[in-house]
């Protein structure tokens, strides 16, 4: 395809592609997501009041939520959540839940090695491999000032 047939057949795409409602799925996004948040942040207050330390207590709260997910996920309510809020639903540690359940669930046809455990982790995968990555380099950028500054 040469250039202007290029340019012609974006437009047309541009042309008849649907408008996203930018300003409602970014106040759903954020309504869901720090529901989620305000949910765990509730949580973590009744350990607290509970006599349960800080630290326990987030872990716990990190439990409940990832559980949740992982039952909402199986049960197709997360789902249904995710289509209302979009990426509301995906930044919180829920979302994280949700995306190792999915293709679990959905290649649990193929068998528990090569459905379950082979498909579990194709989409989180690369947000493990790449936040890792970055974490390792930006403590070496950390590493790097603190020698430079002496501190």
């Amino acid at each position: 395809m040469g250039q202007k047939e290029n340019e012609r057949y974006q437009k047309k795409v541009m042309e008849a592609s649907p408008r996203s409602p930018v300003w409602k799925n970014c106040f759903f996004a954020f309504v869901v997501g720090g529901g989620i948040c305000t949910i765990g942040q509730g949580l973590k207050q009744v350990f607290g009041w509970v006599g349960m330390d800080g630290e326990v207590a987030s872990s716990f709260v990190s439990v409940i939520l990832i559980f949740c997910s992982a039952l909402f996920t199986g049960i197709g309510w997360y789902d249904d959540l995710a289509r209302y809020a979009g990426a509301g639903t995906l930044v919180p540690i829920t979302g994280f839940a949700n995306a190792v359940v999915s293709p679990a669930l959905e290649y649990k046809t193929e068998g528990m090695v090569t459905g379950v455990a082979a498909k579990m982790f194709i989409i989180s995968g690369p947000v493990i491999v790449y936040g890792v990555l970055s974490a390792a380099f930006l403590g070496m950028i950390r590493l790097a000032f603190q020698l430079v500054m002496g501190g």
